[in-house]
């Protein structure tokens, strides 16, 4: 595992040169891609400023014969970004390294089905910024699960799904696996290498941690949040115009988020931020008030109903209008509570997680809310797929270019783990110890700027009282 040792700015590694300061002012990237990309190489941290910390049992300093990429879970503005990176950083530094990618994720691993990156892909990887989703796919494949690796007929009745994605990466000559995923994705790599150990195979695993979610610890921003909050802000824009198709309108924007709260609160203070650039006529009724957020609702934060009841009422008398972001986890643990409690079955995945669109939350606290304040037509509306499909944004980019850099240092010294800003370590970037890596992380809504927004809006007693119980 590597520190950089002189983190500086946000991602750990020194600001661009003094005749292009100004990209990073106002924690700005670059904006000309061929220019950040000659900056991000000149700021990066040279090899003797790396701090050793722990190595595997092979040699040092080789870059591997063979590597593989694979793409898992869901999807988030990141994952071409970071396929595209990877190989135009092995492309520049280390051109004689075969390179695989494996089709949909670890379906493709278990099928043995991959796409070999021969020296066209290599020479134009780059257009793989600009674009959303993933061009070698994903799929949502649970290694030990050995019962839905057989329904879904990756591996046969009585096979060990470890067992044969261990057997193909020892047959296609596989020496590093960077996995594009989340928590999941990266520890069940983790767990396939500790495998492959015990058959005597060392294989380097280098994950990137993927999720719009913000939820993995100990990783302080992970790849594609920025985008799907900035993303997301953009999708209320037009539809926050919908207040005006009727009075007393009510709108509702559930925004992707299981268990944590960030995207939610994110989207909700990147919309606020491009709102307040925009020119208003309240004059005649085009007024920041009516286009504003009224309401945030987070899984980590309970909500009085009858307390917020009162408080959008007015709102809606005032105004004719409330606008609601809520996270699809919110409320969830309530309502699967009581859907059980009815003798009803919830459905989960592959991985034991409820099934959210089925739960529909959003739903749930506009059902809840119109009779209580009266709104005459309720609109609910989700930013989910148009958010986690973007391309990646600048400053996404300029973060999967540095992290990107960083994962193939570390493929050469045959080192383990998740390549993140780590938040136990002031947030620098540097390979983080895949026995750290965790999903749930929760939001941490005592923050200064979210607790200022839900002042701002006048919501801030709800924050308070739950710190109060805290």
């Amino acid at each position: 595992r590597y520190r950089l040792a002189s983190p500086t700015r946000r991602y750990g590694f020194k600001a661009c040169s003094p005749e292009h300061s100004a990209c990073q002012s106002a924690s700005l990237p670059c904006r000309s891609t061929a220019f950040a990309l000659f900056c991000l190489r000149r700021s990066m941290v040279k090899k003797e400023d790396f701090q050793q910390l722990d190595r595997s049992d092979t040699d040092l300093g080789h870059p591997p014969k063979k590597v593989a990429i694979l793409t898992a879970g869901g999807l988030a503005p990141c994952l071409s970004s970071a396929v595209g990176a990877l190989i135009t950083e092995y492309a520049v530094t280390h051109p004689s390294t075969e390179i695989i990618c494996y089709v949909n994720g670890y379906k493709g691993l278990l099928l043995g089905e991959s796409i070999k990156v021969t020296p066209a892909i290599r020479a134009t990887a780059g257009a793989l910024h600009l674009h959303g989703g993933s061009p070698i796919g994903n799929s949502r494949v649970k290694l030990t699960n050995v019962k839905d690796c057989v329904k879904r007929g990756l591996v046969k009745e009585g096979e060990n799904p470890q067992q044969v994605a261990a057997d193909q990466l020892v047959r296609d000559g596989v020496e590093v696996l960077h996995t594009i995923g989340g928590d999941d994705t990266n520890t069940a790599a983790a767990d396939l290498s500790r495998f492959l150990k015990q058959m005597n195979y060392h294989l380097c695993v280098i994950g990137l941690p993927k999720t719009i979610d913000n939820d993995v610890f100990p990783i302080k921003q992970s790849l594609g949040a920025w985008t799907a909050a900035e993303e997301g802000a953009r999708f209320f824009e037009n539809v926050v115009a919908e207040h005006s198709a009727n009075p007393r309108m009510m709108i509702v924007h559930e925004v992707m988020g299981r268990d944590c709260g960030w995207l939610t609160a994110a989207t909700a203070a990147k919309y606020r931020e491009r709102l307040r650039k925009r020119p208003m006529l309240p004059q005649i009724g085009l007024s920041k008030a009516r286009l504003d957020v009224h309401a945030v609702y987070l899984p980590e934060v309970p909500v009085d109903i009858e307390a917020e009841a009162t408080r959008l009422k007015q709102i809606l008398d005032d105004h004719d209008n409330v606008n609601i972001f809520i996270s699809e986890g919110a409320g969830v643990k309530d309502i699967v509570a009581r859907l059980e409690a009815e003798g009803k079955e919830v459905e989960r995945d592959a991985f034991g997680h409820v099934k959210l669109d089925l739960i529909n939350p959003g739903k749930y606290f506009a059902d809840t809310f119109s009779g209580l304040i009266g709104a005459e037509k309720v609109m609910v509306q989700k930013s989910g797929y148009f958010a986690r499909s973007a391309a990646a944004n600048s400053d996404d980019i300029e973060l999967i270019r540095a992290s990107a850099e960083v994962a193939v240092k570390c493929a050469c010294d045959s080192l383990n783990g998740v390549v993140g800003m780590d938040e136990d370590k002031d947030g620098e970037l540097r390979l983080c110890e895949f026995e750290r890596i965790a999903g749930g992380k929760t939001f941490d809504y005592k923050q200064k700027w979210f607790v200022d927004m839900m002042n701002e809006i006048g919501q801030a007693h709800n924050v308070q009282d739950s710190m109060d119980q805290n």
